[in-house]
């Protein structure tokens, strides 16, 4: 971003860069490790921690590092970065407790895990950036709550989808327009995708079945849109979005036809996607303008007459951008994407395929359960299963194929931070 490159050169110029941990090596945490060791000079990777020591390993000599040392204390990783030398760990209290360390980077996908490193880096007085809207958009709201008393910055990234959308929508809310539809592009929608039918594509591109089913199965974006939302006032239309099919080829500035005006311009907005719209995988933010010379000039600039305007990104860049959210959270206390207060969408289970008694309730992405957006009112009224707690859960009773679960319908396992947590957001916030 402009202004980030130049805070960025001064830090490296002062002999003092940015000092960052990350915790997760997988497919988009070794992009990270490649983009920050190779492009951006003014931010330090000083530490990876992974389940697996090998992971974080070939994550640092994917990217070109050496005098790789095992560290298994904060104190050791103190005196590695004394030294200059990059550390892995098996332990997320490394980088979270370690002194010179300014913010890290969650990027393990999960939910249960990330919230125990997002707490303790934030009771530690680190920044928090997330490359995990599952976590975010099950209990991002009560982390921002920790967050801002402790002073630090709790954000999503920059580069995966929400963080583009919230650069955009900060942008034409900029510009004097209001902002009435915050849009994704997808190229696929079947809640009925699972591990097996995605393995091939999952091996092409060398990542995680079960993550490239959550992108199919619509668990993804419904995450994705339900942060969107929290962080811009907006709400869904109805359970799961519109999330209207199109042509192929249709670009997405035909989306100002193809929602109603009329529901947009009533209430705060909502947040949707468009399958098969150009340019994929872009975002999009639909604004109005109320002011008739301002309209002609928009229709002088090719957007159109209103009483929709389109703005889209035509692309999302993933781990190249997540420095960008780095630097403004360390630099500028400025989060990319974070709640602005209580949860407006969650995000909720429903049943992939005939649910049984005493079944165990799998992975996001899995076989068992696909993840609907909802007003986060109508979820607290019917005690609907947020999907982020889902997995581990024991059914307590039949369900059927494509109903959503209630927390009457499962059993929760004991003793889970998440489960904590979500409580005490749903208590602070009135659910």
């Amino acid at each position: 971003m402009i202004v980030v490159d130049r805070a960025l050169e001064q830090r490296l110029a002062e002999g003092n860069p940015v000092r960052v941990g990350m915790v997760g090596a997988g497919f988009m945490g070794r992009g990270i490790a490649l983009q920050i060791l190779g492009s951006v000079p003014g931010i330090r990777l000083v530490a990876i921690v992974n389940r697996t020591l090998d992971r974080a390993r070939e994550a640092y000599e994917e990217a070109g590092a050496d005098a790789l040392e095992v560290v298994e204390s904060a104190a050791e990783l103190e005196a590695a970065v004394a030294a200059g030398r990059y550390a892995i760990s098996e332990d997320p209290r490394v980088v979270t407790e370690a002194g010179p360390i300014e913010a890290v980077i969650e990027v393990t996908g999960t939910v249960e895990e990330a919230a125990s490193v997002a707490l303790s880096a934030i009771e530690q007085g680190k920044h928090v950036v997330l490359m995990n809207a599952e976590l975010d958009g099950t209990i991002g709201p009560i982390l921002k709550t920790y967050a801002d008393r402790a002073g630090v910055v709790f954000t999503n990234a920059d580069g995966d989808q929400p963080g583009v959308i919230a650069n955009l929508h900060r942008f034409v809310r900029g510009i004097g327009v209001r902002p009435v539809l915050c849009g994704n592009i997808k190229g696929l929608h079947d809640p009925y995708r699972n591990p097996t039918t995605q393995e091939g594509f999952a091996r092409q591109w060398g990542q995680n079945p079960t993550m490239v089913t959550s992108f199919a199965d619509g668990t993804k974006i419904s995450f994705e849109q339900a942060i969107v939302a929290n962080a811009t006032g907006m709400r869904v239309a109805k359970r799961g979005m519109h999330g209207p099919t199109v042509e192929p080829g249709t670009h997405i500035r035909e989306a100002v036809t193809i929602f109603d005006a009329e529901e947009l311009l009533e209430g705060p907005g909502i947040v949707d996607y468009v399958v098969g719209a150009e340019p994929g995988p872009g975002v999009f933010v639909l604004g109005t303008h109320d002011h008739p010379q301002q309209r002609h000039y928009l229709d002088l600039y090719k957007l159109g007459e209103g009483p929709l305007y389109c703005f889209y990104t035509p692309m999302h860049l993933c781990h190249f951008e997540v420095p960008n959210t780095v630097a403004r959270a360390v630099l500028f206390g400025d989060a990319t994407i974070a709640p602005l207060g209580g949860p407006l969408v969650d995000v909720v289970a429903a049943a992939k395929i005939d649910l049984e008694t005493g079944g165990e309730l799998d992975t996001l992405g899995g076989y068992t359960v696909y993840g609907l957006a909802e007003n986060s009112d109508v979820a607290a009224a019917d005690r609907l299963l947020p999907i982020g707690l889902a997995p581990g859960c024991r059914v307590r009773r039949d369900v059927a194929k494509d109903a959503v679960l209630t927390y009457d319908d499962v059993e929760l396992p004991t003793g889970r931070l998440g489960d904590r947590l979500r409580a005490e957001q749903d208590a602070r916030f009135g659910a």
